[in-house]
């Protein structure tokens, strides 16, 4: 059973006794009927190859009053934010291997479970429909990952869309930004540039979605400009000042192979650096380029200046790190 399996778990334990924490309060929350489940799916842009198998295991939660009560808690803790700030909640952890198609794909069934409370904070903040539908997308965006990477349905990281189920992050054209406070180096160097504001201030964390194309200046520019105005207008209560990234694009070592003018080159002369990695992650960018680790670097391709860059690096004896960096939002 699922649940033994995450008992005998040590980090899948620790969120079930998480869950178990009487200040969280109860939701009343359900998998929709079978023959609404099909269009949830498709407006989620699940694969529609993974759809069949979801609505199977449905089925199996809905008639399992163990797993209906495990859904049930997973979205209440999922919700649950004790003060309303980003980050809170008990979020969902990678299941066990063992616990098969049902262990990697019970996080999408919780988070189609928390739907109507998504669309309802959204609604409650003046969200447009069309942001809220394309936030909600980048669900099955993730499943197209794990398809693409593995060839099987599930969701590569459970964690990930937990921001876009509680609120705190938004798709405005080929970027997401997402509600966030300064962590302590990237605050110091902001601050240290004169500007009001800080560690543990609200900032926008910027995240660069696949399966969108190329992410030239003219649609950067456009999205930041969304976010102002999205932001001011939907959360004034938070005055943002700065944007912040964290990603392997903002390695200045892309700069020895990629040409002035290129898209990754461009967006990063939009950051000034506020600090870089110690330790490599070389893994990072090889997943994002080539769609996983899993083959052999001397098999991959190396059809594009991006990919000689990533795996000509690594040839040489070079390590990626990631880049952390930061703009003003404000004029």
């Amino acid at each position: 059973m699922l649940l033994d399996a995450l008992k005998a778990d040590e980090t899948c334990a620790t969120w079930l006794e998480s869950l178990e924490n009487p200040d969280i309060p109860w939701l009343e929350a359900g998998l929709p009927e079978p023959d609404q489940l099909p269009g949830v799916l498709v407006d989620l842009a699940v694969p529609h190859e993974d759809i069949a198998q979801l609505l199977s295991l449905a089925e199996q939660v809905r008639r399992s009053p163990e797993l209906s009560e495990l859904l049930g808690r997973a979205v209440s803790g999922l919700l649950w934010r004790p003060t309303g700030a980003p980050g809170e909640g008990t979020g969902l952890p990678v299941l066990p291997a063992g616990t098969g198609v049902l262990g990697r794909c019970f996080a999408v069934l919780v988070f189609v479970a928390a739907l109507p409370y998504a669309y309802r904070f959204h609604e409650e903040r003046g969200v447009p429909a069309d942001v809220s539908r394309r936030t909600f997308a980048d669900l099955g965006r993730n499943m197209a990952v794990h398809r693409r990477r593995f060839g099987t349905t599930g969701l590569l990281v459970p964690w990930w869309p937990t921001r876009h189920f509680r609120g705190e992050l938004y798709q405005l054209g080929r970027l997401q930004f997402e509600r966030a406070r300064l962590g302590r180096r990237t605050g110091e160097a902001v601050a240290g540039e004169g500007l009001a504001a800080g560690p543990g201030d609200p900032c926008l964390s910027v995240h660069i979605p696949d399966f969108l194309g190329p992410m030239t200046p003219g649609l950067c520019d456009d999205a930041i400009a969304r976010a102002r105005t999205f932001f001011a207008r939907h959360f004034p209560e938070e005055e943002i000042r700065v944007a912040v990234c964290h990603s392997w694009l903002l390695d200045r070592q892309l700069r020895r192979y990629l040409p002035p003018d290129s898209n990754i080159i461009r967006f990063q002369d939009r950051f000034r650096t506020a600090y870089a990695s110690d330790e490599p992650e070389d893994d990072t960018p090889v997943a994002f380029v080539f769609g996983g680790t899993e083959t052999p670097r001397d098999r991959l391709p190396r059809r594009t200046s991006v990919q000689r860059a990533v795996l000509g690096h690594l040839d040489a004896g070079g390590h990626w790190y990631a880049g952390h960096g930061w703009f003003p939002m404000q004029d």
